[in-house]
């Protein structure tokens, strides 16, 4: 059963800039999804903007549907209950998402106590539940978020998240201020999380080794668009568009001493969303580029066993008479 569907989604911030443009994305329950791209390519934007917590003057255009439900035509007080109880989002920033005057286990008792119609003392007992779920001792409820380490703090927007049962948590780059040990655990415990209770998780990093060990699927993004999507070990080892093979030769591959020591990045910065270029938006930073792709926008193009990329050069399945057609409304 399909969990969250997004179709045409497209966000524009006040100024016309583009932030994400005609993004297709779907997820079942159980099914772990990462979410890749370099800083400024939508991934967080699309995130925010699928639990309606964009700044006002966003434009917003499109469906988001979680569990058959839109979540942009729901009135005000439905989105409120949705974005515990359906699904709820872990941030990057810990420290500046808890309230550093409040004690960590009344800020995680709230959502109970508001949504679930919990007394006092059994939000405060939930909160002690969820915390040792999150691997931290019930006893620390008592601390302020500034008692905690940075993979503590994590843990406790984890438990947070998990307070209300949502069917879906987003979470946005949550290990990227940890160390490399705290975050195999952060890691560990959301992957967890996500098959002991069968909801559906979309994970957002800049890092493709870990949303390849994370996640079943993986849709990377550039300026504001899906590129490619597929497996996500096969899109790692096997990129079919030449910006997600950069993102994957950025990082060292564990077994292979060529791209340990001699790892590849990619020149340029992402274009600017307000001054996008013409055609496909990669190709001035591409080396494979052809001329048709400084005059004509590339759009995905099926290419067999769940893989889809939006380039030129994809192998299109042998009998596919298809080469090139537009599959922006594909799920």
């Amino acid at each position: 059963m399909t969990l969250l569907e997004v179709r045409n989604l497209e966000v524009t911030y006040p100024g016309g800039v583009a932030a994400v443009r005609d993004v297709d994305l779907s997820l079942t329950a159980g099914q772990k999804v990462g979410v890749a791209g370099e800083s400024g390519s939508g991934k967080s934007t699309l995130a925010l903007a699928l639990l309606r917590l964009l700044p006002p003057g966003t434009r917003v255009c499109g469906e988001i549907l979680l569990n058959g439900e839109d979540v942009l035509t729901m009135r005000w007080g439905r989105v409120r209950a949705v974005r515990w109880a359906g699904a709820s989002i872990v941030f990057q920033g810990a420290m500046h998402s808890l309230n550093p005057v409040h004690r960590i286990g009344d800020q995680i008792a709230e959502p109970v106590l508001l949504h679930q119609g919990a007394t006092t003392a059994q939000a405060r007992r939930r909160a002690g539940e969820l915390l040792e779920q999150a691997g931290l001792p019930a006893a620390r409820a008592t601390a302020y978020p500034h008692e905690l380490s940075g993979g503590q703090r994590q843990r406790v927007m984890i438990a947070m998240a998990l307070a209300c049962d949502p069917q879906l948590i987003i979470a946005d780059e949550p290990t990227t201020a940890l160390d490399v040990m705290i975050q195999a655990q952060i890691l560990g415990l959301i992957q967890g999380l996500v098959t002991d209770q069968d909801v559906g998780l979309i994970m957002i990093s800049h890092d493709l080794a870990v949303l390849a060990d994370s996640c079943d699927r993986l849709v990377v993004m550039y300026a504001g668009r899906v590129i490619e999507e597929g497996p996500a070990r096969q899109v790692y080892e096997n990129a079919l568009h030449p910006y997600g093979k950069a993102l994957s030769a950025s990082f060292p591959h564990i077994g292979d001493p060529a791209s340990r020591f001699a790892p590849r990045g990619l020149a340029g910065d992402p274009p600017d969303p307000s001054d996008l270029p013409s055609g496909c938006a990669f190709h001035p930073r591409c080396a494979e580029a052809l001329d048709v792709c400084a005059t004509e926008d590339q759009f995905l193009r099926e290419s067999g066993q769940g893989r889809r990329a939006a380039c030129v050069h994809v192998p299109v399945p042998a009998g596919d008479n298809a080469r090139g057609h537009d599959t922006r409304s594909a799920s």
